[in-house]
């Protein structure tokens, strides 16, 4: 089985996967092509998303009983220790990552530093 969601690609991509995959919603497709087969459409996917993202999950004979790829995504498959898991970057806010709190700043502590 594989299973490929495209985000924000050209329609002229979709109507190409859809010679060889059945698209059961808005750029999310499914099938069973050979190995080869899906290689091809994923070169193809890689050279005509433009802006988009691509995930291609696939079965294979791993641990998970499962593959995937990415193109153009934050999160990124990392192995850890035999399973490949997605990596989620932190998003960082401005405010904590450039200003720390002061601190004291609570009348509890303003009254333990001054001893009222």
């Amino acid at each position: 089985m594989t299973v490929l969601v495209l985000t924000n690609c050209p329609k002229g991509l979709r109507g190409l996967l859809t010679r060889w995959l059945m698209e059961i919603s808005s750029g999310v497709f499914v099938g069973r092509p050979s190995r080869r087969i899906r290689d091809l459409l994923w070169e193809e996917v890689q050279q005509y998303a433009g802006q988009g993202r691509a995930l291609l999950v696939y079965t294979n004979d791993s641990e998970q009983g499962f593959g995937f790829k990415t193109f153009e995504h934050h999160w990124q498959p990392v192995d850890h220790e035999g399973l490949i898991l997605m990596n989620r970057p932190k998003e960082s806010s401005p405010s904590t990552s450039t200003n720390p709190p002061k601190k004291g700043w609570s009348k509890a502590s303003k009254r333990r530093r001054f001893g009222r």
